[in-house]
C-alpha cells in the first residue's frame, strides 16, 4: 500500500531546466513549463481505467486499496473541500471567493480515481468564454464587467463524480395501448340552424402483458459532491465521456480538485434509482404498441462496479451587494452558464427613459 502512494506522488514532476513544477497543457497530453517553455509527454496508462468491483467497497472491506492520501482545505464559509497542488501559496475558495488558509492543510484518504476527463480549454479561453458572455448581459453592474476583465477571477477545477456499471436484470407486468378510432355524432349550429355531424374519436384498447428485459448498464453518471447553496447548472453538464483517460496526477497539475463528500453508498442508491427508470423504459419498448403501462417490475443487479471520475470545469466568482454569484464553463466543451446580478440603477434609468420617451410621444402627438 505505501509503495503504491509513493509511486502515485511520484508523478508530479519539476522541470529539468529550472526547477519549477510542470503543469498540465489542455487539450494534450502534455505537462509543461511556463517559466521556460520545457514540455514532456504525459505517460499513459496501457491498462486503460480501472472498474472497481462494488460489493467489497460497500461493504467496508476493501476501502484501503485503490486509495491515497491528498492535502486537502476545507472553506469555511462555503463547506467545499479543495485538494490544493503544491504550487499553490495561497488560494481563495472557487466558489466563494473566500481566502483559504494554507496552515489550516489537512490530510484525507480518498477513493483513487480511476478516469480524469483532461481539460481541453485553457484558462485564457475559458476567460475569453466568459468575457464574451458578460458583456452580452444586459443590465450588468459595471463592476461585475470590469471584474470579468481580470483572468485570475476564473479558476480551472475537476469535480467529482461517481460512475456504475451493472448487469440488469427485470420481470414486469403491465399494460399495452393500442389506438383506435370510432365516428361519434354531434350536433353542431350552421348558420343558426342544428345540425347533426360526426367526428372520429381515439380510443385505447389495453391488454394486459408481462416479461422479462436484460441488458448492460454503462457509466451511470451520479455527482459526488454536495454543491452547497448553487449546484453546477445542467447547462454545462454535457460532458462527452469518450474522452476519458486513465488517471495520472499529472492531468491535476495547475487546477484545484475537489473531492467527492457524498460516499459511494449514497452514490450506488442514486445509480439505482436510475437502474430502475432504465428498466422502466426497456420493459415499455419491450411492451410496444402506441402506449403503455408498467404497473409492476421486480429488477436485480449483478457484476456491479464503479469508479471515481474527474471532469473538468472552470468557475468564476463574484460578489456583489454582499451576494456570490458563480459562473460556469465546461472545461471540455466550452458551454458557459451562471446566475448573474442585475444593476438597480440600469434598470432604473433605463425605464426611466421609456417614460420621458412615451411622455415626449404623448405630449407631440397633441
Amino acid at each position: 500500500m505505501e509503495e503504491e502512494k509513493k509511486a502515485i506522488s511520484e508523478q508530479k514532476k519539476s522541470c529539468v531546466n529550472c526547477g519549477a513544477e510542470l503543469k498540465y497543457k489542455p487539450g494534450t497530453t502534455s505537462i509543461t513549463c511556463e517559466y521556460c517553455g520545457h514540455e514532456e509527454t504525459i505517460v499513459q496508462n496501457q491498462d486503460g481505467f480501472k472498474e472497481l468491483e462494488l460489493k467489497p467497497y460497500l461493504q467496508e472491506m476493501g476501502s484501503q486499496s485503490h486509495s491515497e492520501e491528498i492535502m486537502m482545505l476545507h472553506c469555511k464559509n462555503c463547506g467545499a473541500n479543495q485538494h490544493i497542488e503544491e504550487n499553490y501559496k495561497s488560494l481563495h475558495c472557487v466558489y466563494c471567493t473566500m481566502p483559504l488558509i494554507i496552515e489550516d492543510a489537512y490530510k484525507e484518504d480518498w477513493i483513487l480515481p480511476g478516469a480524469v476527463l483532461p481539460f481541453q480549454l485553457d484558462q485564457k479561453k475559458s476567460h475569453q468564454i466568459f468575457s464574451k458572455w458578460v458583456k452580452s448581459l444586459w443590465f450588468a453592474p459595471n463592476n461585475l464587467k470590469k471584474a470579468a476583465l481580470d483572468p485570475q477571477n476564473t479558476k480551472g477545477l475537476y469535480l467529482p463524480y461517481w460512475t456504475f456499471d451493472a448487469q440488469l436484470y427485470a420481470r414486469y407486468s403491465g399494460q399495452r395501448g393500442d389506438y383506435y378510432y370510432v365516428t361519434v355524432p354531434y350536433t353542431t349550429k350552421v348558420n343558426g340552424k342544428t345540425v347533426q355531424r360526426t367526428r372520429q374519436e381515439r380510443r385505447t384498447k389495453w391488454t394486459p402483458v408481462s416479461g422479462d428485459i436484460s441488458g448492460f448498464v454503462d457509466d451511470t453518471l451520479i455527482k459526488a459532491s454536495h454543491q452547497r447553496k448553487k449546484p453546477i447548472p445542467s447547462k454545462i453538464s454535457n460532458w462527452k465521456l469518450e474522452g476519458l483517460e486513465a488517471f495520472n496526477t499529472n492531468f491535476l497539475s495547475g487546477f484545484v480538485t475537489e473531492k467527492y463528500t457524498i460516499p459511494l453508498k449514497d452514490g450506488h442508491l442514486s445509480s439505482t434509482k436510475e437502474a430502475e427508470r432504465i428498466a422502466t423504459s426497456w420493459a415499455r419498448q419491450d411492451i410496444g404498441g402506441d402506449t403503455q403501462r408498467v404497473t409492476g417490475i421486480d429488477m436485480s443487479l449483478s457484476q456491479e462496479t464503479f469508479k471515481h471520475i474527474l471532469l473538468p470545469v472552470y468557475i468564476s466568482a463574484y460578489r456583489y451587494s454582499g451576494k456570490t454569484y458563480n459562473f460556469y464553463i465546461n472545461g471540455q466543451t466550452g458551454t458557459i452558464s451562471g446566475n448573474r446580478p442585475y444593476s438597480f440603477w440600469k434598470i432604473f434609468f433605463f425605464v426611466l427613459f421609456i417614460l420621458l420617451v412615451i411622455g415626449v410621444f404623448v405630449m407631440l402627438s397633441k
